[in-house]
């Protein structure tokens, strides 16, 4: 017979907008996250849950032991913040300038605990091993912190046969989970483009390279890589962020630089953008007789949900929230550094709605006033605590799937 937690997330309400609002007040950058480690570590102690600590500085692997025989799942929470200047008026407004927890990763950690709470008030039921994966630095692409986690050890000694991940999603009301089977999240690039012409006297551009008027062309003929090499059905983009050149309204830039980003949902889509930009801006090189220096930084790799889990997170999040609960989503061209877990280990990452009523217009991640309807929290940590549940029942063979 299953085990059922429909419900019992409700007397941890206030335990978890008190965490959420205690982390959302005090957020700290990747690579920063020491005190909020150190207040999850307190917590895990007070609980009872036996941890590990070390994985990319200030990640923290908690471990909760079933009391039968069985495998083993891990369950993920980013804790990192965003250095962007909150703009929110709220009583939990972060007390930190310029650093700001707008991508809802306070939230996840706060239900990430409550989850180890309740698993762990019914571990005696429990047959197999949960791992409570609390990850740093999850906003530093390309680096990240998934990938010094796993080589710093973090599942040595303990290894997932599954691994599964929320996010707090504004475009979904509270009571809905986005669930993609394959790639939800996309493969997230960056590069730097240096152009080098000449410089001269603006009444005289004949007798320099100006590097303001190509990088106009660039911006331009790039986007035909996308619109012209990628076959339409395929997901691709290119976005360029930052352009910065020129020193006087009447010289000729003789220097520009771009940075920018490209995502797409594919390797081999990913591979073609790659190549077609290089060939692209050779031919453009040549033709005006300057420079170019492109600098691609391969980023977080697309967040590929396994198709065997599909099923059971969707049951999941039936039982828990009812037959709506599932509505049609389509993926993101966002990056996650969750992929890299899932090109280790078999898993899923679903989203979770969490939409503010009152607001006409939801505000968008890493916007400086996004927020969360706090009602999300109990709904979360059911959700990951039932999935755990039911993951393991799966792996152990017990409900014959």
């Amino acid at each position: 017979m299953t085990l059922n937690v429909k419900g019992k997330a409700k007397k941890l309400e206030n335990m978890l907008v008190s965490y959420r609002r205690h982390f959302h007040e005090n957020p700290e950058l990747s690579q920063e996250e020491e005190r909020t480690s150190r207040t999850i570590q307190q917590f895990l102690k007070e609980e009872g849950i036996p941890f590990e600590t070390g994985f990319a500085t200030h990640g923290i692997l908690g471990i909760i032991e079933g009391g039968k025989p069985g495998r083993t799942v891990a369950l993920r929470a980013d804790i990192d913040a965003l250095p962007i200047l909150e703009k929110n008026e709220v009583e939990y407004k972060s007390k930190t300038d310029g650093k700001m927890h707008a991508c809802g990763h306070d939230a996840h950690t706060a239900m990430l605990m409550g989850t180890g709470k309740l698993l762990n008030e019914m571990k005696e039921e429990i047959a197999g091993k949960v791992l409570l994966v609390f990850q740093p630095a999850e906003e530093l692409a390309p680096v990240g912190g998934a990938a010094n986690m796993m080589k710093d050890g973090v599942f040595d000694k303990h290894k997932p046969d599954a691994i599964f991940a929320q996010h707090m999603w504004p475009d979904l009301p509270v009571g809905q989970l986005g669930i993609v089977n394959g790639p939800v999240m996309g493969n997230s690039d960056r590069f730097t483009l240096t152009i080098e012409g000449a410089g001269g006297h603006a009444s005289m551009p004949h007798q320099g390279k100006d590097a303001i008027v190509i990088a106009a062309q660039v911006i331009t003929h790039l986007q035909t890589v996308v619109s012209r090499n990628v076959d339409p059905m395929e997901s691709a983009v290119i976005t360029f962020g930052e352009i910065k050149g020129g020193d006087r309204y009447n010289v000729i830039a003789s220097s520009v630089t771009i940075e920018g980003t490209v995502r797409t949902n594919k390797d081999e889509v990913k591979k073609k953008v790659k190549h077609r930009m290089k060939t692209a801006l050779a031919g453009l090189a040549d033709a005006s007789e300057v420079t170019f220096s492109l600098d691609y930084k391969d980023g977080y790799p697309a967040t590929v949900n396994s198709p065997e889990w599909v099923d059971t997170v969707t049951r999941t999040a039936h039982d828990l929230l009812g037959e709506d609960a599932v509505p049609h989503v389509n993926p993101s061209l966002g990056g996650e550094d969750f992929g890299r877990f899932l090109l280790e280990y078999p898993g899923f990452y679903f989203w979770l709605g969490t939409a503010i009523p009152e607001r006409e217009t939801q505000k968008p991640l890493h916007d400086s006033q996004f927020d969360i309807n706090e009602e999300s929290l109990v709904l979360g940590t059911e959700a990951m605590a039932q999935l755990a549940i039911n993951a393991l029942e799966r792996l152990n063979g017990e409900n014959g799937e």
